[in-house]
């Protein structure tokens, strides 16, 4: 990948042309996607309460050629960060739309469906084609860009000891969730250690990574290791080995095929030890195939299906509209859907949350357009930057937004600030000298 094709100018052209994308890849991934479900389903009938029925096949995969329809999208729009979030989000309604056709619960499907559909396609829009770089009033300088990330780290190696004052627990996989539910963490802390592992640490790694500093990029590692033993979470273990993942895909391919490879690989990686070693490879398909896709296309299913019978909260979850709404809930959504349905804490992105659950299946597309806006300001306020840095520094972030709204991400996770950031590093930081 060269350098002119690597960094955008203020060209207003270059904000929207692209190069042909990977079209086949795309077709690939589809087909990955639902043979991934089809496992899942298989092998997770007691959480879905649902076998696979061979006579709901064609109409799922007839459904799922008519999603596949927009794909082209990937193909005529070039990297930004909303390309990578929108294409981890199609996957997940992808997963839906399979998952959909073989549930147990009452709701309308069809029109659970089409308000899918058409959510994605709003979020898209925007997210991939709003790319136009706003020039910052302000650029750091190279000496402040040291500074702040000599502050990351610090910052990160104080949360750490301060979290390991309240839990510092070595447990497996398999045992994460018998103590997780016990831990306590001061909301100031939690509140660090999500803006920590979703935006400041991926930000100095990728800083370091453009630098070549191979040393710092290690100890940016290392802290995201040490984060798991206070959080057992997912995220924060399989993080360093994430990034560094990315940090090669973007090393070896262009940024739009380096963002469909770091998740159809690992989605390909579960289907092959499933079907190779079956239940010895369920560490594996269970943290990646089920949990970072399955899970939050199966969160559609169950919030379409209560709140076709409850009151919507018309926002009223965001806590800080919560004291000047009349809500119906005091509890968080999360907590009110483990108590419906007995399948844990279960949060939702914001196809979820601030889509179905806000507004219901009708008016969830004009929320996702609306979410999608947001997105694209993001990609305004980095688009002066390298592809391969923003790729980097944003890697951790898709996951997190397929599993949390989209407030509790820019705020509580760290994607406000990494907005921020992006948009006062210039990019003459990093090039070369």
């Amino acid at each position: 990948m060269t350098e002119s094709t690597d960094t955008i100018s203020y060209d207003v052209r270059a904000s929207w042309l692209a190069g042909p994308g990977p079209t086949f890849l795309i077709y690939l991934h589809v087909i990955i996607s639902c043979l991934s479900m089809v496992y899942v389903l298989e092998h997770y009938q007691s959480f879905f309460k649902i076998s696979f029925e061979t006579d709901r096949f064609y109409d799922a995969a007839l459904s799922i050629l008519i999603v596949a329809l927009i794909s082209p999208l990937f193909t005529l729009a070039r990297f930004s960060f909303g390309y990578i979030i929108g294409f981890y989000f199609y996957t997940m309604i992808l997963g839906f739309i399979w998952l959909s056709y073989f549930t147990p619960l009452n709701y309308d499907h069809f029109l659970a469906r089409v308000s899918a559909v058409l959510s994605l396609t709003g979020f898209l829009l925007p997210v991939l084609f709003i790319t136009l770089p706003l020039k910052p009033v302000y650029e750091m300088s190279e000496r402040s860009l040291e500074r702040i990330l000599y502050a990351i780290l610090i910052l990160a190696a104080g949360v750490i000891v301060s979290g390991a004052t309240y839990n510092f627990r070595l447990v497996s996989l398999f045992d994460i969730y018998n103590f997780r539910g016990e831990l306590q963490l001061p909301t100031t802390l939690q509140y660090l250690i999500g803006i920590c592992t979703g935006a400041l640490l991926p930000f100095a790694f990728a800083c370091f990574a453009m630098r070549r500093n191979y040393g710092r990029m290690a100890i940016v590692l290392v802290l995201l290791l040490l984060l798991y033993p206070i959080t057992l979470s997912k995220v924060t273990l399989f993080a360093p080995a994430w990034l560094l993942g990315v940090a090669v895909l973007s090393m070896a391919f262009e940024a739009r095929i380096a963002s469909i490879l770091s998740l159809m690989l690992p989605m390909l990686g579960g289907l092959v030890l499933i079907s190779w070693f079956q239940e010895g490879a369920m560490l594996y398909f269970g943290s990646v195939n089920f949990r970072m896709i399955a899970i939050p296309a199966s969160a559609l299913d169950y919030y379409s299906e209560f709140f076709s019978r409850n009151e919507l909260t018309y926002f009223c979850q965001i806590s800080l509209l919560k004291p000047l709404a009349n809500c119906p809930y005091t509890d968080q959504l999360s907590i009110i859907m483990a108590r419906a349905y007995n399948v844990g804490n279960f949060n939702g992105s914001l196809f979820t949350t601030e889509g179905v659950a806000s507004v219901g299946l009708k008016l969830a597309p004009l929320s996702a357009l609306a979410c999608g806006l947001v997105i694209a300001f993001g990609n305004c306020l980095s688009a002066h930057l390298p592809f391969r840095f923003v790729l980097m520094s944003g890697a951790i972030l898709p996951q997190v937004f397929l599993n949390v709204p989209l407030t509790t991400t820019l705020l509580s996770n760290g994607a406000a600030l990494l907005f921020l950031l992006w948009y006062l590093v210039p990019n003459k930081i990093f090039e070369p000298k």
